[in-house]
């Protein structure tokens, strides 16, 4: 199992930037996703996640206090991508993003975290 994330983004005050991640390899079921992201010396903190939904219903989201209402996350289950649409980004919003996903890789697996390599995105006053 790979995540591949999107690549590093840059934006002034109060833009806009979406980052992507594909989760690709032998996957059987995508449990809860997720975006972190650390900004040193801080440690890495939860962005935004979405929990394990079921047939009928999507999982519920979470947001960090810090960018609700500014942040957006969602999924794409059949291709299997996880997005981060970010608005109105803050210089504060400066921070390496990881992608995360808890994925089953067969019927009998609970299930592993996984992680993307970082995402730098900066934002500038």
């Amino acid at each position: 199992v790979q995540l591949q994330a999107s690549g590093e983004a840059s934006c002034r005050l109060g833009g806009s930037l979406r980052l992507s991640c594909a989760l690709t390899g032998s996957i059987f079921r995508v449990n809860a996703v997720a975006w972190y992201r650390q900004a040193p010396p801080k440690e890495r903190e939860l962005v935004a996640k979405i929990d394990s939904g079921t047939m009928l219903l999507s999982g519920s989201t979470h947001y960090a206090d810090s960018v609700k209402g500014r942040f957006t996350i969602s999924r794409d289950n059949a291709q299997n991508t996880v997005y981060l649409q970010m608005n109105g980004l803050k210089p504060e919003d400066t921070a390496v993003y990881y992608c995360n996903a808890h994925i089953s890789t067969s019927p009998y697996d609970y299930g592993v975290n996984y992680w993307g390599k970082g995402t730098q995105v900066t934002v500038s006053s």
